[in-house]
């Protein structure tokens, strides 16, 4: 009989990297990725396993909304700028 041998605690990730990532395109989805991302190991730590896959499954799912939503936006946000200097150019060749 073994009495010191335990489990090894099985690794999950927390997504904290694409959480802090996706603050920089969707901040208001950010901010519940990144409060997830921050339980997983505390939940680990406390023997939680389903809990910290939860958190875990959690953190991904607002990082990968923040990350879409954020990229769509800037994407559209370039296309209406490179619109606009296009319209301008039109405008102004028209004037003259």
């Amino acid at each position: 009989m073994t009495y010191g041998s335990q489990q090894p605690q099985p690794q999950i990730d927390n997504n904290l990297t694409m959480s802090i990532v996706s603050i920089f395109l969707f901040w208001p989805l950010a901010i519940p990725a990144i409060i997830n991302a921050n339980k997983v190991n505390p939940l680990l730590q406390s023997g939680d396993y389903a809990g910290a896959q939860a958190a875990a499954a959690e953190s991904k799912k607002w990082s990968k909304l923040a990350l879409i939503i954020g990229g769509v936006a800037w994407a559209l946000s370039c296309v209406c700028c490179v619109l606009q200097v296009f319209v301008f150019s039109a405008n102004g060749a028209a004037g003259m």
